[in-house]
């Protein structure tokens, strides 16, 4: 069974909603889940959620990021030595995916800077990515306030999280699926065994 999951993709893939029903599914079948999210509740991710909304500078945005998951990290840490299932909307790759799109032109390898930064997380067992076209996306979250409702920069964001999805842990799932049928094959992957 994988204890420490996580769900990704563009805005509008279904991720937040399907990770809801997997955390509800796993709760039902009687074991002890927890669902978590980035940027978290807390005071630092809130800010990063403001900055995102006033337009702030994507490099202090990054850093923001990567400062909201060091708190969330020292609790998915807590959660899985108590012998919980955690699963997160959002984690790591979505800063390198985002954020890395946002920072070209900044510096020369986003990506790598952002990893570097990073050094400090727990890798996923497993990791969601939902895969859909931007456009197909961006229809589905008409009327919800977001700052990436822009299909050139979902088209290059979901580029880069085909890109960084070469890992064993990542699966891609088809984000255009029904949902109940997303629920099942997340549920069911989480159950499996992987020799541990």
């Amino acid at each position: 069974m994988k204890k420490f999951v996580t769900f990704e993709g563009i805005d509008g893939s279904g991720k937040s909603t399907v990770s809801k029903r997997v955390y509800e599914e796993l709760k039902r079948r009687g074991y002890s889940a927890i669902y978590t999210f980035e940027p978290t509740d807390g005071e630092i991710g809130k800010c990063a959620k403001k900055c995102i909304d006033k337009g702030v500078d994507p490099l202090v945005i990054a850093l923001l990021f990567v400062a909201d998951r060091i708190e969330h990290v020292r609790k998915i840490k807590e959660w899985l030595k108590e012998g919980h299932i955690v699963l997160c909307d959002r984690y790591v790759d979505s800063t390198y995916a985002y954020q890395s799109v946002q920072l070209e032109g900044q510096m020369e390898d986003p990506l790598e800077w952002l990893r570097q930064l990073s050094n400090f997380v727990i890798k996923p067992d497993r990791t969601f990515l939902f895969d859909i076209d931007p456009e197909e996306a961006i229809s589905r979250i008409k009327g919800r306030k977001t700052r990436f409702e822009n299909v050139e920069f979902l088209k290059k964001v979901r580029k880069k999280y085909i890109d960084i999805a070469t890992e064993k842990r990542f699966k891609i799932l088809d984000a255009r699926k029904g949902i109940e049928d997303l629920v099942e094959e997340c549920v069911r992957d989480i159950m499996e065994n992987d020799g541990d």
